[in-house]
């Protein structure tokens, strides 16, 4: 059986569509078609009901889901297994947004090495979908993401409450006069929240959707925008940069997802590294809002209510 025809029949049905999945896949149209249709015919029988609205699993195909998914598992296990590095007897694979890797991820690493010496580690970077369909397919064990998709076969768990707070490349900086302002798209949740609280901020002419990667733009200008005050605390620190002060801050859980599959000895030992290296950084963001507060003339607000709950 050919692993890319199932990763791409899996592709379809997640999306419900040839088009989103050849997005996904960075592959044509006509490509996915081609894959679904081997794959039928190998089968002998549809795997999808095609309309204009999208592809509809037939029954056939949701019997066959849950055996694609098997065959990838086994096929990734026995890949990863294979390719572990004389000395090593077990392998975890970590995948994260950018902005999670910095004072998370990259600590959760040491962690790890640390309390499994024999442990050989892969670490992977991108986005929520592309670091879906790696956990999906069985090539990543576990992934840290801000807005996660909830799928058979992963679980979700919040790690930690992360903050978006507001700072500026330049002291003394207020809300109610920012002309270098820079919106930071963090997801649906956010944009809505913002929307309510700073309308006025809604359109600044300038939207960046690459994360914590922004505060890089915004140091090296005089500019301002939102970012998790777990990850500016290095550059309030350096004086790079500053809060601003009176300006809402906005909940913005951390979630880390697991495959069932993952073995319990390993996946003890990952969540409890995992908790400590949450708790300094969770320490970390709250050091950031002590100093909001201080500066703030009333206590700054969480827009958010709850926070951000997972996709399902």
């Amino acid at each position: 059986m050919d692993i890319t025809l199932l990763k791409t029949f899996l592709e379809v049905a997640a999306t419900g569509s040839f088009v989103s999945a050849s997005e996904r896949l960075y592959v044509t149209q006509s490509a996915v078609s081609l894959r679904i249709q081997r794959l039928e015919d190998a089968l002998g029988k549809p795997m999808f009901t095609r309309s204009k609205a999208g592809a509809e699993l037939t029954n056939a195909g949701r019997e066959f889901e849950k055996y694609a998914l098997s065959i990838i598992r086994v096929w990734e296990e026995a890949r990863q297994q294979v390719a572990i590095p004389e000395g090593f007897t077990r392998s975890l694979t970590i995948g994260a947004q950018y902005s999670l890797w910095p004072r998370l991820g990259f600590r959760w690493i040491d962690g790890l090495q640390r309390a499994a010496p024999d442990l050989n580690i892969r670490a992977e970077l991108g986005m929520p979908d592309r670091l879906t369909r790696l956990l999906i397919e069985g090539i990543m064990q576990v992934g840290l993401l801000y807005m996660p998709q909830l799928r058979p076969g992963l679980i979700v768990e919040e790690v930690m409450e992360e903050e978006l707070v507001l700072v500026a490349s330049w002291a003394d900086a207020h809300i109610e006069n920012l002309d270098n302002y820079v919106f930071v798209d963090w997801g649906p949740e956010f944009v809505g929240a913002h929307a309510l609280a700073l309308p006025e901020l809604t359109n600044p002419g300038l939207t960046f959707s690459l994360g914590a990667m922004v505060a890089e733009y915004v140091i090296n200008r005089k500019a301002a925008a939102y970012l998790p005050a777990r990850y500016v605390k290095k550059y309030i620190d350096t004086g790079q940069l500053h809060l601003v002060r009176d300006a809402p801050r906005f909940p913005y859980p951390v979630w880390a997802v697991w495959r069932e599959d993952l073995d319990p000895a390993l996946a003890q030992i990952a969540k409890a590294e995992l908790a400590k290296v949450a708790g300094a950084a969770e320490a970390d963001g709250d050091a950031v809002l002590t100093q909001l507060r201080q500066i703030s003339d009333a206590r700054s607000v969480d827009v958010l209510g709850e926070g951000v709950q997972a996709e399902t």
